[in-house]
This record gives structure tokens, C-alpha cells and sequence, in this order.
């Protein structure tokens, strides 16, 4: 079975590769046209996924994109993004020019395609581990633990956590030599060990583990992750106040058999990302779509159909696609205290450090860990145990027991859904463009 599927994938790229070879994609970037931003066009072939695949590449780079237009009807794909660098200047480094043409022009024909960047490919440098469950303090702590007991260094972590469900892609190598794990025997006592620590005492809802020795993208993971546990499911105690949920709305205009997905929320980084990968992961197809984001507030319109050519077609429907995306606008959004640690790199150094959180009682609401030429550089997103903002005397000890220099404040303990965090590595969206909309000009029909 499993060579039939890998033969199947295969063909398709042979195919895919065989289409693009006959219609090419252009890529062109452009200085002059626009004042204040580069102006990115692409032009290839329609299939599905591909418009990820191009914000895929830009949110990446950390390109901010101030607006995008898009269409794809008529089996061509035409992208125009207007971007700068984190700085707001225009796309001036050769490097990264080329780097965009090589990633999405012609010459990307000849590079396997992205749009399995979401499977595991094979890798030479570390162990993939995938971990799915209930989240609660000190959750993060008693994972790592478990990996310093299985003699396991955790190089490059990712966690994310919503609506009580958390998920992490973490990457590990054998303590004594560096190398990724592959032994089964030790590889099955990994998976095992940690599924009941992600277990605890929950017995409605269940707990995954996945382990493999190859490479994802983390994020698009991630967001498959939860969507596959369902943390877009809430009850009703659970339902967030309306002033703090993301503005979705999903209307059917009837006369082209489209349906119109509007999304107004606060900005924040790589909102762009999170919203099209959640609508391609749900199979559905953009046709067309406008972005804008040069204020404080995004605004997405999205015309979609699903992969099989109908438009949303029942209130549950609808009512699971503005679950989803608000999902996936919240997920990334981390309420409290950012915390920021910068040392040599050693192992058991993430062990340590959840363990001084856990002892005293802050939660892990996000977590990005990375380490490059030696050096472990850390970013937390806490709270205390009952999800209020820390106690600066709390924070104060924890500098103490890990060091001044070591462990950096980077937010404030005000009241976290008032002032959510944002990762230094994310990059600004925002804006609002409500002009070129049909909703907004009344040819487009309510949902009924």
C-alpha cells in the first residue's frame, strides 16, 4: 500500500512538473510602480494550494505584505502583493530577490514541490516529534523531562496552545552524539512515554504522538494539528467575548456560485499565512481576493468554492468554516508575559528552565525555541497557573534562579487579552480595505 502511495505521489509530480514546464511561472518584481512597498507579481499555472504556496515563500522571508490581490479563475493564477522588509523599506537585497524568483518562477519547476511542505522529508540533522492533548501548567515541563530521561537534546521546539488543546513540532537529537534517533525500539519508548504525559486525567479527549526522522514546515503543521484535534470546537462556557473574537463572516453570492469570506480582526503577524492555509487545508479554493493592510485592523476578502466546484451549502457548514478560521486567527495570538532567554546552547537547558516556571506556577501559553552555531535562543509566552497576568515579584525569582542576563522581559504584566504578545521573529500585517468590496456594495446576497 505504502508503495502504491508513494507511486501515486510521484506520478503527480511528474505531472505537475510536466505542466509546469509547458505554461511556466513568471515572477515579476517591481521598484518603480509603487511609492512606498515592492510590488510582487505571479503568474502560473492554477492548481490547488498554490496561493500558499506564494504567501508560503513571502511570510518566510518575514516579509510584510500590505496588500494582495488575487485571481484565479479560469485555470491561471495571477498574485500581485505589494511588500517591504520588517523596516517598511522596499525589497532591495539581490539575495532575496533571487531567492523569490528561484522559489516561484521558472526555475522553480525544476525543485520538488511545495505543496507536500507540510509531509515529513528526510533529515539528516534531527528527529521530528509531533505531540497532541490537553493542555495545562506545566505541561512543556514535564515533556521535557521526559525527553532529558530518554537522553534526548531538544534542538528547535515549537508550541502552541488553544481552546485547552496544546501542540508542539519538536526536533531532538541523541545526547552523546548529535545525531537524530532511529533506533525503533528507543524511537517506540519515546512515543509511548510521552503520550501518557500528554494523557494526564483526561479521559474524553485523547492524546497523539507522532515521531519521525524527517523535517516539516512547523507552522503550517501546527495549524494541521489542532485543526485535526478539533480545538475549534468550544462549549458554551467556553465562547470568547464578542468584542475579543475575530469579525468572520461567510455570505453566498448566488449569482456566481461563490462564497464570500470576510475576516476583520486586530493586526498581527502572519495573519495572511494562517487564514489561507486553514481555507486550503479545508479544501476549499480561492478564486478571488483582496488584502489590505496599512492600519491597525486587517481586512481579508476571500471568493471561494470547495474543491469540487460548489460554494458553502448548509448553515453547519458555514458555521464550521468561521469556527476554523477564528481558530486559526487565535491560535498564534499570545496573551502574557514574553519572556526571552538568550545562552549556550546545552543539554537539559530547556528541561531546566520549565521546571523553574512550573515551580513557580506560571503556564506556557506559546513557546519557540531554536538553537543556531551553539546558542539556544528561547521565547516564552507566560502567565500564572489560573491564567492571570504574572506577579512581578514571581518574575523577579525567576531572573534570579536563571540569570538577569540570561532570561529578558519583553512585554508587561498587564492584562493579557488587553495586550496580547507578539514573537520577534513575526512580522506586521494590519490594515483595513473596505472600498473594492461587493459585499459592501450590496451585490452580494446574505447567507440563507
Amino acid at each position: 500500500m505504502e508503495s502504491d502511495f508513494s507511486s501515486s505521489l510521484d506520478m503527480d509530480d511528474e505531472y505537475e512538473k510536466f505542466i509546469r514546464r509547458m505554461n511556466p511561472p513568471m515572477v515579476v518584481i517591481d521598484n518603480d510602480t509603487c511609492k512606498n512597498a515592492t510590488v510582487i507579481q505571479v503568474d502560473s499555472a492554477n492548481k490547488h494550494g498554490i496561493l500558499l504556496e506564494v504567501v508560503q515563500v513571502l511570510t518566510d522571508l518575514n516579509l510584510i505584505i500590505t496588500k494582495a490581490y488575487i485571481s484565479s479563475d479560469g485555470g491561471w493564477f495571477m498574485d500581485v502583493f505589494n511588500v517591504t522588509d520588517h523596516k517598511r523599506n522596499k525589497i532591495l537585497d539581490e539575495g532575496i530577490i533571487n531567492y523569490i524568483h528561484k522559489s516561484l518562477g521558472a526555475d522553480s519547476c525544476c525543485t520538488p514541490s511545495l505543496r507536500r511542505s507540510v509531509g515529513v522529508q528526510p533529515s539528516e540533522n534531527h528527529t521530528s516529534i509531533e505531540l497532541t492533548g490537553t493542555d495545562r501548567p506545566g505541561l512543556l515541563s514535564e515533556v521535557s523531562a521526559v525527553l532529558t530521561d530518554l537522553k534526548c537534546n531538544v534542538v528547535n521546539a515549537e508550541v502552541w496552545t488553544h481552546n485547552t488543546r496544546a501542540a508542539a513540532v519538536m526536533h531532538v537529537t541523541d545526547e552523546s552524539t548529535g545525531s537524530p534517533i532511529s533506533d525503533p525500539e528507543r524511537l517506540s519508548m519515546i512515543k509511548k512515554l510521552l503520550c501518557n504525559v500528554l494523557k494526564g486525567n483526561n479521559k474524553t479527549r485523547g492524546a497523539k504522538t507522532v515521531v519521525s526522522v524527517g523535517d516539516t514546515h512547523t507552522e503550517r503543521r501546527l495549524h494541521q494539528m489542532m485543526f485535526d484535534d478539533r480545538d475549534y470546537e468550544r462549549s458554551v462556557d467556553d465562547l470568547l467575548d464578542e468584542n475579543l473574537r475575530p469579525n468572520v463572516t461567510v455570505v453566498n453570492w448566488y449569482d456566481k456560485d461563490y462564497s464570500v469570506v470576510t475576516i476583520k480582526c486586530k493586526d498581527r503577524p502572519k495573519l495572511l499565512f494562517d487564514t489561507v492555509c486553514t481555507l486550503t487545508d479545508m479544501q476549499y479554493v480561492v478564486y478571488h481576493g483582496t488584502v489590505d493592510a496599512e492600519g491597525p485592523e486587517a481586512y481579508q476578502e476571500f471568493y471561494i468554492r470547495h474543491v469540487d466546484g460548489s460554494p458553502v451549502n448548509s448553515d453547519a457548514e458555514r458555521e464550521r468554516l468561521i469556527q476554523c478560521l477564528e481558530a486559526a486567527i487565535e491560535r498564534r495570538v499570545s496573551e502574557g508575559l514574553k519572556l526571552e532567554l538568550c545562552t549556550s546552547d546545552r543539554v537539559g537547558l530547556l528541561t531546566d528552565v520549565t521546571r523553574i516556571f512550573r515551580e513557580n506556577s506560571l503556564s506556557v501559553t506559546r513557546a519557540e525555541v531554536t538553537t543556531t552555531g551553539g546558542k539556544a535562543v528561547n521565547t516564552f509566552y507566560v502567565r500564572d497557573a489560573a491564567g492571570n497576568p504574572v506577579d512581578a515579584k514571581t518574575i523577579d525569582s525567576i531572573r534570579q534562579a536563571i540569570g538577569l542576563t540570561v532570561l529578558q522581559v519583553k512585554g508587561t504584566s498587564e492584562n493579557p487579552k488587553s495586550l496580547p504578545q507578539e514573537s520577534p521573529t513575526r512580522f506586521l500585517f494590519g490594515g483595513l480595505f473596505r472600498s473594492k468590496s461587493l459585499y459592501n456594495f450590496s451585490l452580494i446576497k446574505p447567507y440563507s
